[in-house]
C-alpha cells in the first residue's frame, strides 16, 4: 500500500506478491519502491496510477528484508537462505552474496557512507561487511538470542540490534565495545530507528508498545500505547518531524515528532551556551562508557491514545486497485484502515489526510468541519501559540526550582547563626 498524505487523496494497492509481503523502501530518489516477500522474490515498483513492477528472483527461501544504498545505485537483499545479496538498480542486476551467517538472515542494512552493510541472524550475531572487499570485518555475538532487526546511527559510528530476549544494544563499530544495553520491552523487539539527530531511538516490540530512548541521556522517555497488538516496525521521517509504526491489528499510525523540543534541559543547555559555547556531545562520552544496563525503572511517561482518539476505522476503504486486472496478480480482500488523531502536550498521533470526500460509515473529527480542516494560517498561528506557551510554562518551572532553591540556602544560614550562639556559650 501506497498512502498519500494530501487531502482527498486515495491509497493505491499494489497487488503482485504471491505470498506475504515483509518489507517494503522507498529509493533515495523516491521513484522507485522496493519490496520483499515470502514468495522469494524482490519487486521494484514504479509508485505510480500504472503500478508497473519488475520481479527479480535470486533467493532460494524466505526474502526478509531489502534495502538500498544512500546513492540509490545498489540495493541488498536478506534471506532465509542465508545469504545476503546485493543488487544493481540501474541494470536490475545481481552483483554479489555474502554468506557467512549460519542461520536465516532477518536484516541488513547500509550504512549511511555506503561503504559497511550491518547485518543480523538467527545464529546470534550482528555481523559488519566491509563492501569493498566483500568481507565481515567485524561480529558481534549474543549468546541470549539472536536480533530481529540492526541499523546504523546517522553518523554511520554505531549499530543498534533489537533482540528477541526484549532487548536493545547500541554497539561502538569503531571501538567494538558494547556502549548501551536497554531492557525495557516486555517482550521481543521486532525494528527500531533512530532519529536524524541520532539522539533518540524508536522501538517496537511484541509487547504491543513503542517506545523512545534518549541516547544521550541513557533513559527511557516515553512509551506509546497506540496499537492493540505486537508492533512490528517503527520509522523516522527524514526530517524527523514524523515517525510512523504498524503492527499486527492491521494499523499504520503516523505520529507527531515533539518529545525533542521545548524541555527543560534544552533551555538550560541553550543559555550555558550563550555564555560558553561548546561542541556538542557524541554518543560515545556517555559516562559511564562501560556497558551497563538500562531498564525500565525511572522517569518515563506513557502516552495511551486509545481513550481520546476518535475512532474512524471503515472496513471499505477508498483504494485503487493497481494493476488488478493484469494476469500476474491476484486480488486480495479490502485492508481495514484505521485514521486517528490526538493531541497532547508531549507526544500526539499525527492526523491521517481524508482519502476520499466522504466514506460510509466513516466518522468525522468534530475539529473538521464540512469544508475541511483549519486554515492553514490560523492553524499555524495556534501552533506557535501552544509553544509559547509551553517554553513559558517550562521557564516558571526553572525559576520555581530557582527558588525553592535559594529558599533552601537561607533556611541553612539561619539555622547555622542559631548554632553559633549555642557553640559560643558552650566554649564559656
Amino acid at each position: 500500500m501506497i498512502w498519500n498524505f494530501k487531502p482527498q487523496s486515495r491509497a493505491y494497492k499494489y497487488p503482485g506478491h504471491k505470498e506475504a509481503v515483509t518489507c517494503v523502501q522507498f529509493s533515495p530518489s523516491g521513484h522507485l519502491v522496493a519490496s520483499s516477500s515470502k514468495d522469494r522474490t524482490v519487486r521494484l515498483w514504479a509508485p505510480n496510477i500504472k503500478g508497473e513492477s519488475s520481479v527479480l528472483k535470486a533467493h532460494t527461501a524466505v526474502v526478509r528484508c531489502v534495502n538500498f544504498s544512500s546513492d540509490g545505485h545498489t540495493f541488498i537483499t536478506a534471506s532465509d537462505d542465508k545469504s545476503i545479496k546485493a543488487w544493481n538498480l540501474h541494470r536490475q542486476r545481481f552483483l554479489y552474496s555474502l554468506t557467512e551467517h549460519t542461520n536465516w538472515v532477518r536484516c541488513a542494512r547500509f550504512s549511511p557512507d555506503g561503504r559497511l552493510i550491518a547485518s543480523c541472524s538467527d545464529d546470534k550475531t550482528v555481523r559488519i561487511w566491509d563492501i569493498t572487499n566483500r568481507l565481515c570485518i567485524n561480529t558481534f555475538v549474543d549468546y541470549k538470542g539472536h536480533s530481529n532487526y540492526v541499523d546504523f546511527n546517522p553518523m554511520g559510528t554505531c549499530v543498534a540490534s533489537a533482540g528477541v530476549d526484549s532487548t536493545v544494544k547500541v554497539w561502538d563499530i569503531r571501538t567494538n565495545k558494547l556502549l548501551q544495553h536497554y531492557q525495557v520491552h516486555n517482550a521481543g523487539v521486532n525494528s527500531l530507528s533512530f532519529h536524524p539527530s541520532g539522539n533518540y531511538l524508536l522501538t517496537a516490540s511484541n509487547d504491543g508498545t513503542v517506545k523512545i530512548l534518549d541516547l544521550l541521556e541513557g533513559r527511557l522517555i516515553y512509551t506509546l500505547h497506540g496499537h492493540q497488538g505486537p508492533v512490528l516496525s517503527v520509522a523516522f521521517s527524514k526530517s524527523g518531524d514524523q515517525f510512523a509504526s504498524g503492527a499486527t491489528d492491521a494499523q499504520v499510525l503516523v505520529w507527531k515528532t515533539n518529545f525533542d523540543k521545548y524541555n527543560i534541559k534544552e533551555i538550560v543547555k541553550l543559555q550555558q551556551k550563550r555564555t560558553c559555547p561548546e561542541a556538542p556531545p557524541h554518543l560515545n562520552d556517555i559516562y559511564p562508557k562501560t556497558p551497563h544496563l538500562h531498564t525500565s525503572s525511572g522517569h518515563s511517561i506513557e502516552i495511551n491514545p486509545m481513550f481520546e482518539l476518535a475512532d474512524t476505522q471503515t472496513f471499505d476503504p477508498p483504494i485503487i486497485d493497481v494493476g488488478a486486472n493484469f494476469p500476474y496478480c491476484r486480488q486480495t480482500k479490502a485492508l481495514h484502515t484505521l485514521n486517528k488523531y490526538e493531541r497532547n502536550d508531549n507526544v500526539c498521533n499525527y492526523p491521517m489526510p481524508p482519502l476520499a470526500s466522504s466514506v460510509e460509515g466513516q466518522k468525522e473529527h468534530p475539529l473538521v468541519g464540512v469544508q475541511g480542516a483549519l486554515p492553514r494560517s490560523l492553524s499555524n498561528t495556534l501552533e506557535q501559540i501552544v509553544d509559547q506557551l509551553n517554553v513559558l510554562t517550562q521557564t516558571v518551572s526553572i525559576l520555581e526550582h530557582r527558588l525553592t532553591l535559594t529558599e533552601d540556602k537561607l533556611k541553612e544560614c539561619l539555622e547555622n547563626q542559631q548554632k553559633i550562639p549555642a557553640h559560643a556559650s558552650e566554649s564559656d
